[in-house]
């Protein structure tokens, strides 16, 4: 395939003078002198080698290296051995993926070759991050830096004030001691600790430390320095950080009106018809604040959520809620978009509402101070405390709105698979989960039945638009 292109020997004059046609995204300059290999500019000037050849049959096409940092020269002795592993069957990116997988290897050689008497966990628990951070997710793998971070650092957090800094993770203090020292004793004295403070977060590190204990006892080279029974499984640890309380926070079919009467009057619409959406929807927080405008099916009307388990899943879009997002702005991506964070602190209102009296102006009630970083809100915690203080529902969380959805189905007995169906939740039964598909309008004609009630007992009087019916068919004799 290479011997059909135009080629041309490269120098350096021609290498310097070749550049991207006006209206092409790039442009390549083959060499006469090396099997392979070419030149490729982009219109903005960048210029690199690459290799390109042929193996059983697939075109391989193999990035050398900028310009700027390798010679002619060069380039052409790289190009050669990549077309000589080529004739011999060997496709350099199996190679490529082998080396890093040795370098990966070595790595965890050398933490390993570094036993001593004065091992930390902390050192012990790098290696063990870079061995299985290929096999974890995303989340899985910030579980474990949170939960070991040492603090200090300037807190990012939304409001925190310059100065404020973020607090050691829960297996901070561990991190500092010898490996030979992690006995089950010193475990449970940080559990007795942890367990006061902060009992759920101790929890979670406490599960990451004892699969990393048990990870430890199947190498060697840590084996040997700990205990043969894994000293994190003891009675006592267990007994210390308790167990997790069951989450009860749902609105009851009384409290829809005052809760909906809040809600209405927070003066971010697109707070207000985020907390409406997770309601009516039962979609997790997330899910329902990572919503794009692509996302949503104006003329199919469905609304597909990117789900954590499954990855995506589609919903309906009811009436109201198509009501609620077609009445957003369109400012980005994000369907809840946020143009502007805002300084609700008490300080700053009352140095704004003086400074408007003195000018005879209305006291702004949320004073503008700075854009947001991606463009979209986050979990709005603060807004929905305030508007839940105001109708007496203090205690309900983001995610008890999502309890809440499954509770309230209940007065209406629809179907248990459908209602998780919706929310996202696993098949529970095996009927569910090898028998039943329920196509987008199925459920549609449940979720808007759900949507109906809850607004009626909301006390909220919504009316869709009617819809256009088609002309009747007739009987032709």
């Amino acid at each position: 395939m290479t011997s059909t292109k135009s080629r041309t020997r490269l120098t350096a004059g021609r290498v310097e003078g070749f550049t991207c046609p006006p209206g092409k995204s790039q442009a390549f300059l083959w060499d006469s002198d090396a099997p392979g290999l070419l030149l490729r500019v982009t219109p903005t000037g960048r210029k690199t080698y690459a290799f390109e050849g042929r193996l059983r049959g697939q075109t391989i096409r193999r990035t050398i290296g900028e310009v700027k940092a390798w010679g002619i020269e060069q380039a052409r002795a790289e190009a050669r051995r990549l077309a000589v592993a080529l004739d011999a069957g060997t496709d350099p990116r199996e190679v490529e993926r082998e080396q890093e997988a040795q370098r990966v290897a070595e790595q965890v050689t050398e933490a390993a070759d570094a036993l001593a008497g004065g091992l930390t966990v902390g050192e012990a628990w790098d290696a063990y991050l870079i061995e299985r951070q290929p096999l974890w997710g995303a989340l899985h793998y910030r579980d474990h830096l949170d939960k070991a971070r040492p603090g200090g650092e300037q807190s990012k957090r939304r409001g925190a004030k310059k100065g404020v800094k973020t607090k050691p993770g829960p297996l901070a203090p561990l991190m500092r001691l010898k490996l030979s020292e992690l006995d089950s004793a010193t475990i449970e004295r940080w559990a007795a600790a942890e367990g006061k403070v902060r009992a759920s977060s101790a929890r979670l590190a406490w599960r990451l430390l004892t699969v990393f204990l048990t990870w430890c006892g199947e190498h060697p080279q840590y084996a040997a320095i700990l205990p043969q029974q894994n000293p994190a499984k003891t009675r006592k640890t267990r007994e210390a950080l308790g167990r997790p309380g069951v989450k009860s926070d749902v609105l009851t079919r009384e409290q829809l009106p005052a809760w909906f009467t809040q809600v209405s009057k927070i003066q971010n619409p697109c707070i207000a018809a985020a907390l409406q959406v997770m309601l009516l929807t039962g979609a997790r927080p997330g899910e329902v604040l990572s919503m794009r405008w692509e996302d949503v099916n104006l003329q199919w009307k469905g609304i597909s959520i990117r789900d954590k388990i499954e990855g995506t899943r589609e919903i309906p879009l009811t009436p109201y809620v198509e009501h609620l997002l077609c009445a957003l702005p369109r400012r980005n991506e994000w369907v809840f978009s946020s143009a502007y964070a805002l300084d609700m602190s008490e300080h700053n209102i009352k140095r704004r509402a003086t400074k408007s009296a003195r000018k005879g102006e209305a006291a702004p009630l949320a004073p503008v101070v700075n854009r947001s970083a991606d463009g979209r809100i986050s979990e709005p915690n603060t807004p929905h405390t305030r508007a839940c203080k105001a109708a007496g529902l203090e205690g309900l969380t983001l995610h008890g709105l999502r309890r809440s959805f499954a509770s309230l189905t209940e007065w209406l007995e629809i179907p248990a698979g459908v209602v998780a169906q919706i929310q996202g939740h696993k098949p529970s039964a095996t009927a569910e989960k090898h028998y039943k598909r329920r196509p987008l309008d199925l459920l549609r004609l449940h979720h808007e039945r759900i949507e109906t009630w809850v607004l009626a007992q909301a006390g909220l009087k919504f009316e869709a638009k009617a819809k256009t019916e088609p002309a009747a068919l007739q009987l032709v004799a």
